[in-house]
C-alpha cells in the first residue's frame, strides 16, 4: 500500500478490523434498511467501517458508523483540503471528531475528476481487513470495480441480495450469482456465529386504532404499497384512504417513501 496523507487518526492503526462498504449512490430504502442492520452490529463488535465517501451508501454508512459510536475510514477520489461533495463536510468533521480517518492519496487542493475515482477504490478494497460488502449495485456500478479490485487482493467479496426488479440490485445479485462474491444477510456471514448480533426491530402493534386504520395497519404488514394498491386490497375510497394516512403518518405508524408506505418499526 503506497503512503497516504490522512487527517485524523492513522489509517492503519483503527484498520486491522476493518469492513469496506460500498455501493450505489441511487441508494433505496431497502439499501438504507441494510446499511443500518450491518454498521450497527460491525460497530457492536468493534469493526471500522471504510468507505469512498460518495452520496448513497457512502454517506449513510459513515452517517451510521458515527451515530453507533464506531470509527470510519473515508477515502477521498481528491486532495483533504476539497471536500467533495460538499454536501458532506459536517460529516467530514464527525469522522475526524470520532476517532476515524480521512484518507487520500492525492495531494491537499487536489481536485476531484472521474478518473481518480477508481483509482481511490483501490484504496477502498486495500485497506479492509475483512473485504467488501457490496450493498445495492447497478449493473455498471463502480462499486463492481471496487469488488473486482478485492477479488485481486485475494480479499473476500461479500453481498447482499436484493429485489430482482430493482436496478440498483443487479449487480448484487450477479456477483452472488456468478460466485463472484459470497451472499450476506448478516453479520454472522463475514465474521461468524460467535458475534454480537442486534435482533431485528419488530413491527409493534399500535394501540387504540379506528376500525380504517387497523384495516390500512394490516394490508401494510405484507408489504409497502401505494394509495391505489391499499384501496384496492382493503376496499375502501383512495380520499379516504389518503386522509386516514396522513393522520397515521403524524402519529408515527407510517411512513412514506418513494410513493409507497411503510410501517414503521
Amino acid at each position: 500500500m503506497k503512503t497516504l496523507h490522512f487527517r485524523g487518526v492513522d489509517p492503519y492503526k483503527i484498520n486491522k478490523k476493518s469492513i469496506a462498504i460500498v455501493g450505489s449512490r441511487q441508494m433505496t430504502r431497502y439499501g438504507r434498511e441494510v446499511v443500518d442492520k450491518f454498521v450497527s452490529d460491525f460497530v457492536a463488535n468493534g469493526i471500522t467501517t471504510i468507505s469512498g465517501f460518495m452520496y448513497g451508501v457512502d454517506t449513510e454508512v459513515a452517517e451510521k458508523t458515527i451515530e453507533y459510536g464506531g470509527c470510519h475510514i473515508a477515502v477521498f477520489g481528491c486532495g483533504l483540503d476539497v471536500i467533495y461533495p460538499p454536501e458532506n463536510t459536517k460529516i467530514y468533521d464527525q469522522i475526524i471528531e470520532s476517532g476515524g480517518s480521512i484518507v487520500s492519496e492525492y495531494e491537499d487542493s487536489a481536485k476531484p475528476h472521474l478518473w481518480k475515482f477508481p483509482q481511490r477504490n483501490k484504496i477502498v478494497a486495500g485497506l479492509s481487513s475483512l473485504g467488501v460488502l457490496v450493498i445495492e449495485a447497478g449493473e455498471n456500478s463502480g462499486s463492481l470495480i471496487t469488488a473486482k479490485l478485492a477479488k485481486k487482493m485475494d480479499k473476500k467479496v461479500y453481498a447482499v441480495p436484493g429485489p430482482i426488479n430493482s436496478k440498483v440490485s443487479v449487480g448484487c445479485n450477479e456477483l452472488i450469482k456468478s460466485g463472484d462474491a459470497i451472499m450476506a444477510l448478516n453479520v454472522k456471514d463475514i465474521l461468524g456465529n460467535r458475534v454480537q448480533v442486534k435482533a431485528d426491530r419488530e413491527i409493534q402493534i399500535p394501540q387504540n386504532m379506528n376500525n380504517m386504520e387497523n384495516k390500512i395497519f394490516k394490508a401494510l404488514e405484507t408489504e409497502p404499497m401505494e394509495i391505489d394498491e391499499i384501496a384496492v386490497k382493503i376496499g375502501e375510497s383512495v380520499v379516504e384512504i389518503g386522509s386516514t394516512l396522513s393522520i397515521m403518518g403524524i402519529k408515527g405508524f407510517v411512513t412514506e417513501s418513494g410513493g409507497k408506505y411503510y410501517l414503521n418499526r
